[in-house]
């Protein structure tokens, strides 16, 4: 039973357009699910992203976004010159597999990648670490009312091994996210990058 106060989505299809890396980045989204949303932390990413360019220099780096949504964030990482590999569940790939292709194509280093990836997953089956390395990271706004928040935790584990540095941003609205954060500081040697009021922008690294 869903509870009185989560939204109910009705389909609708829309765009907005944003200018990062300077270039306009055409984004389509659609209100028929969380996935389809243009979340904020995904846009204070992507601006701190594009400011921090020397802090965190993405040029040629290979890069990981878990719970891709409508791409947006992986498009700016692409622009930024990073080999991306953008996540979300199989459901909901077209989305940003098309926002992508619209934005990237002609204008990056390396064609951004997407792939299906469910934290509930066997991950050392399906992404060995034997062979699924990363430079950096990327989450944006992955923690939310949802019943996953154990296996996002094991999911972040399971991608920042040594030399990766996992780049999470978030805002807070439930005592179920702070819950996680404490969580994460356990699990991960973190700093805050960023904080504005609700909006969090943290770094971590694994203990190794």
């Amino acid at each position: 039973q869903r509870p009185a106060w989560v939204p109910r989505f009705f389909y609708k299809e829309d765009k907005e357009v944003y200018n990062y890396v300077g270039q306009e980045i055409i984004i389509r989204w659609g209100l028929d699910s969380y996935a389809g949303m243009i979340w904020p932390a995904a846009l204070a990413l992507c601006h701190y992203l594009d400011t921090h360019r020397e802090q965190l220099n993405l040029m040629d780096k290979a890069v990981l976004e878990i719970g891709a949504g409508t791409g947006l964030l992986s498009v700016v990482a692409a622009l930024l010159g990073a080999w991306v590999t953008a996540t979300d569940l199989p459901e909901a790939l077209s989305n940003p597999r098309a926002n992508l292709n619209r934005n990237t194509r002609g204008h990056c280093r390396y064609a951004p990648q997407v792939a299906t990836l469910s934290w509930s997953d066997d991950l050392e089956r399906s992404y060995p670490t034997s062979v699924y390395r990363y430079d950096y990271v990327l989450a944006a706004d992955v923690v939310y009312h949802h019943d996953f928040l154990d296996e996002l935790l094991v999911t972040m584990k399971h991608f920042c091994k040594p030399g990766t540095t996992l780049i999470w941003a978030n805002k807070v609205r439930y005592e179920a996210d702070l819950t996680f954060m404490e969580k994460f500081k356990k699990a991960f040697h973190t700093s805050m990058l960023a904080e504005d009021e609700d909006m969090k922008i943290f770094m971590a690294t694994c203990r190794e």
